[in-house]
């Protein structure tokens, strides 16, 4: 495995990532998206991208504008449009790479998840993974924020519309999750064509907390990605 960190540029702003490339010629790839307050850094993507590359799978982990290694202040850059267009500047980045393979894979957790369904309308690519991704940003609970480091009404979306444009999804959820209700999850599989797959974890939080939901997800996930990519 070869581990790169890449810069690029997205509405000005230059943006961060690591790119996970296994030692095969033009392997496909998976592009990851974190969500509102976390970063690249997330294990649930470390481990995700090591699995993937076990099986012949690239990964470029992104820390979206304002968070992890990424230029600007959050509380001025973060907006659900501005995700979105990370992750296009992200796959227009990785495609303009000669050592990576044509298909493109998306993977987003929580609010990433969004931003991946929204950009998936557009790119339509060749599998799709997401974690306690919300349809729409009415009914989340969204965390504190004393410090106004966040602009609730820049991070206002609702994709429901867009979800029967996409294929090729699997969907993790935890039954118990308190931020987003696995009612999002389940409206999501029930839009979206098929292929498609969905597991909700039992008693399973936001966050995946419970190791044995992280080790079955990292399978299952990468597993995914291969047999859309490879069968």
């Amino acid at each position: 495995m070869i581990c790169e960190q890449i810069s690029f540029q997205s509405d000005k702003l230059s943006l961060s990532g690591m790119l996970h490339r296994p030692e095969v010629e033009q392997p496909p790839l998976v592009i990851g998206c974190h969500g509102l307050l976390s970063s690249s850094e997330s294990p649930k993507q470390i481990e995700l991208a090591k699995a993937c590359n076990a099986l012949g799978i690239a990964f470029f982990r992104v820390d979206h504008r304002g968070c992890g290694q990424s230029e600007g202040l959050f509380k001025d850059v973060t907006s659900f449009e501005g995700r979105c267009n990370d992750l296009k500047s992200a796959l227009s980045q990785m495609r303009a790479r000669s050592d990576l393979g044509r298909k493109r894979g998306f993977f987003g957790s929580s609010l990433g998840g969004a931003v991946c369904l929204a950009v998936a309308v557009e790119y339509a690519p060749s599998a799709l993974v997401t974690v306690a991704a919300p349809i729409r940003s009415r009914s989340i609970v969204t965390p504190e924020d004393p410090s106004g480091a966040f602009n609730p009404r820049l991070l206002r979306f609702d994709i429901k519309a867009k979800i029967s444009k996409i294929s090729k999804l699997y969907i993790f959820h935890g039954d118990t999750d308190a931020v987003v209700p696995p009612s999002h999850a389940v409206e999501i599989y029930n839009r979206a064509g098929e292929p498609k797959k969905i597991t909700l974890q039992n008693n399973g939080d936001h966050r995946m907390s419970k190791r044995s939901h992280q080790k079955t997800f990292v399978s299952a996930a990468a597993g995914w990605f291969r047999d859309c990519f490879y069968l």
